[in-house]
């Protein structure tokens, strides 16, 4: 597998467990709202991961870009903003520019 299939291929399977765990915690009647929360930014934050590796490898678009925004608490904005961030920082020390 090329390296682009690679990182391409982790980054769906990053998504694909955060949408599981998504379905997860909100269907389970036990979860509370910060649960189902983090849950959410997790999503956001796998999803961003995903067009970044696809944008940087192939330089396409966003799949996301005309998905509208739920009207986010800003608990869940913060929290999401700290997972972009975190996710950049890994890709940025796993990958020093050249």
């Amino acid at each position: 597998m090329t390296g682009m299939a690679k990182k391409t291929k982790t980054a769906l399977k990053e998504l694909i467990k955060a949408l599981e765990k998504h379905v997860e915690v909100l269907e389970d009647p036990k979860s509370n709202r910060g649960k189902r929360d983090r849950a959410t930014a997790q999503v956001h934050a796998a999803a961003i991961g995903y067009a970044s590796v696809l944008h940087s490898r192939t330089g396409s678009e966003s799949p996301f870009l005309d998905i509208p925004d739920p009207g986010l608490d800003a608990d869940t904005v913060a929290s999401l903003k700290a997972e972009k961030e975190a996710l950049i920082a890994r890709h940025k020390a796993k990958h020093p520019e050249k």
